[in-house]
């Protein structure tokens, strides 16, 4: 009786447990190549409640792609209690570290972006603009004023981390604190071309990734 409570789950449940295993499914395999047979295989499931549920596989493709999503942004949460560029020091400490931690999840996340699937796309394109919006709240605390400028160096900053994460941070032994160094200085560097008089520096007693 009680292992078959277990197994009743809720349809918000048991749709949170699918993509649960779909995120997990990335650890050996691209998102494109996650289909709705192998998930009804890998839940015990048949392949007509996983249609249900996503309605097909551009369906289940988007709800991965946004399981993963949440889990980058809320695992690179910043803190608003700290200074600003410690701040943005530890954030970056938390994104190398989830890398270094789901690799195959993070570089489906930053694949997502060239899907052919528009929904899949805008998800990532979300989490594109929060993470611009994070460096902006930065700039913002530092005194660099908002302009059109700012958030085009912002944007192509987010691109730029993306690509050194994907070639640095995956399948290399390149230190973390290298990673996380590169990240700094090329954002501290992209703010200070926008506005020189307030360039700013990293501040002493940064944060270690260790």
């Amino acid at each position: 009786m009680a292992e078959e409570r277990r197994t009743r789950l809720t349809p918000d449940e048991r749709r949170a447990q699918l993509v649960s295993l779909g995120v997990a499914a990335l650890a050996d395999r691209p998102l494109e190549s996650l289909t709705i047979e192998d998930l009804a295989a890998r839940a015990g499931v048949s392949r007509g409640l996983l249609f249900y549920y996503f309605d097909s596989k551009q369906g289940f493709h988007r709800e991965v792609v946004r399981a993963a999503r949440d889990g980058l942004l809320h695992a690179t949460e910043p803190s608003l209690q700290v200074p600003p560029l410690e701040r943005l020091r530890t954030t970056l400490v938390n994104l190398v570290r989830f890398v270094r931690e789901h690799e195959a999840t993070f570089f489906s996340l930053v694949r997502g972006a060239a899907s052919g699937d528009a929904a899949v796309r805008e998800v990532t394109e979300q989490a594109r603009e929060l993470q611009a919006a994070r460096l902006a709240a930065v700039c913002d605390e530092l005194g660099v004023q908002a302009s059109p400028r700012l958030t085009l160096a912002l944007r192509a900053w987010v691109a730029f981390a993306e690509q050194l994460l994907v070639d640095g941070a995956i399948g290399t032994d390149m230190p973390a604190d290298e990673i996380v160094e590169l990240l700094e200085q090329s954002a501290l560097g992209a703010i200070a071309l926008v506005d020189p008089a307030r360039s700013p520096a990293a501040p002493p007693g940064r944060p270690s990734f260790r």
